[in-house]
């Protein structure tokens, strides 16, 4: 499942990300906010509308970040 349709409140590892997709400069701020494979994260707010941005926990901050940007990160979903 991608990032960006992860259900709000609920956890999850990230699995892949597809860096092609991205810009250099992008690529360089999401692992600047701690985006990598293995890394745990949760959904917890997006915008109006289910617009951006997409607000989620990556670790221990709070980020927020655009759909199309959670669009290139694959996750699995906790099931505990």
């Amino acid at each position: 499942m991608r990032l960006d349709q992860l259900p709000r409140g609920r956890a999850a590892t990230i699995d892949s990300i597809d860096w092609a997709a991205l810009s250099d400069g992008e690529g360089r701020r999401m692992r600047e906010l701690g985006f990598d494979e293995g890394v745990r994260i949760e959904a917890l707010h997006s915008g109006p509308f289910g617009r951006d941005p997409l607000a989620c926990r990556v670790g221990r901050m709070i980020v927020a970040i655009r759909r199309a940007h959670a669009a290139t990160v694959t996750v699995i979903e906790q099931t505990h």
